[in-house]
């Protein structure tokens, strides 16, 4: 009995193990058949090594916005093993700050990183992906740009310049900015010098005031000097590390001109697209995560910095009144108006966006909006 068993349990492993040893013959005789050959994988070599540069609006090191930068090479070089390197350059250390767009674009450098509101005496219809006043804030733009076809219209308005532009951060609701005059009525914007970029300035100049950009480490002194009479910047944890405060009487808000600014990281589309499969995946993962980190990070300082500035630096805290804003609003829509029936990529843009706004609008009337209103109405 004992050995029969024995007998017929060896019998049965040797066809087991037969039948399993054909496994691998017969799918891989399946696998090649003219029939349904299956397609091979690109080809990657993981000896391959790049070393990029990556060129910033933002003064070196710059509080979370340089610093996300710096991150981001982090990240992209942990993931990918080595394998890829990017080195980071403030605006001014390798290229002047307002000069990044070009420098990607002919192939000088491979990456930037800034606002798309910089470059709009290149492409008007860039603003539409920065910010646009009165427009949608944080959440709602990023919903438009990654969900709602955004994010393709901006790569088809950079595709004539060789760029491939990525969402990468937001900026949040910012601050409408520092003045030395009080604003009390639409009068008082006349003959006034403001740092303010993109459509905004458009608006301040036609409500009678001067807009004027100039690269953010060049703000304070010229607030200091008197070149300008005031600056918007970003909103309170910035604009406390650039010393504001000691330059200027009045602090005023709501950020009219940016209620949602979102930050852009753009590749020269040549070269990112010789990149590797892999490492064009790992840079726009890293790029999803330094979207998140920055808009996060600058909830968190901000709402610090606020209180540090009224409470322990006294800052006067003013709201715009509403007759200035209603004046600046009704500007804004002229402007952008003028801008999309003179330019067909900014009617696109702008008729996009447009209707993604109108969408949010109507149902925020069933939760955030109903529900600060209702249960927090000092916010």
């Amino acid at each position: 009995m004992n050995q029969t068993y024995k007998s017929t349990r060896r019998k049965f492993l040797r066809n087991t193990l037969t039948a399993a040893a054909a496994v691998p013959v017969l799918a891989q005789t399946s696998c090649t058949s003219s029939s349904q050959k299956q397609p091979q994988a690109p080809y990657i070599n993981f000896n391959s090594t790049f070393r990029w540069k990556m060129v910033t609006t933002w003064p070196p090191n710059f509080p979370i916005l340089g610093e996300g930068c710096n991150k981001f090479a982090q990240w992209v070089k942990e993931m990918s093993g080595g394998r890829m390197e990017i080195i980071v350059y403030g605006g001014g250390e390798l290229v002047p700050a307002l000069e990044v767009f070009d420098a990607v674009s002919n192939g000088a450098i491979e990456l930037g990183h800034g606002a798309a509101y910089y470059w709009s005496g290149k492409i008007p219809a860039a603003q539409f992906f920065a910010t646009v006043p009165f427009g949608m804030n944080a959440q709602q733009t990023n919903a438009w740009l990654l969900s709602g076809g955004g994010l393709e219209l901006w790569q088809e308005t950079y595709a004539p310049f060789n760029l491939l532009p990525f969402a990468a951060g937001n900026t949040g609701m910012q601050m409408g900015g520092w003045f030395n005059k009080e604003i009390n009525t639409a009068q008082d914007i006349q003959g006034l010098k403001m740092r303010i970029p993109g459509i905004g300035g458009k608006v301040f100049n036609r409500a009678g005031g001067t807009s004027v950009l100039v690269a953010g480490g060049e703000i304070y002194t010229n607030l200091e000097r008197g070149v300008i009479d005031a600056t918007e910047w970003i909103g309170p944890f910035h604009d406390y590390q650039m010393g504001f405060y000691n330059v200027a009487r009045y602090y005023y808000y709501p950020g009219w001109q940016e209620p949602g600014t979102a930050l852009e990281l753009f590749a020269n589309k040549e070269k990112f697209e010789t990149l590797p499969s892999d490492l064009q995946a790992i840079i726009t993962t890293c790029i999803q995560r330094l979207s998140m980190w920055t808009f996060s990070q600058s909830e968190l300082m901000n709402s610090l910095y606020a209180h540090k500035l009224k409470v322990e630096e006294k800052v006067d805290f003013r709201k715009f009144p509403d007759e200035v804003l209603a004046v600046f609003r009704r500007y804004s829509e002229e402007i952008v108006n003028e801008m999309t029936n003179k330019d067909t990529a900014s009617h696109k843009a702008y008729a996009s966006y447009k209707k993604f706004q109108d969408q949010f609008n109507d149902y925020a009337q069933y939760n955030e909006k109903i529900y600060y209103s209702s249960f927090h109405p000092n916010v």
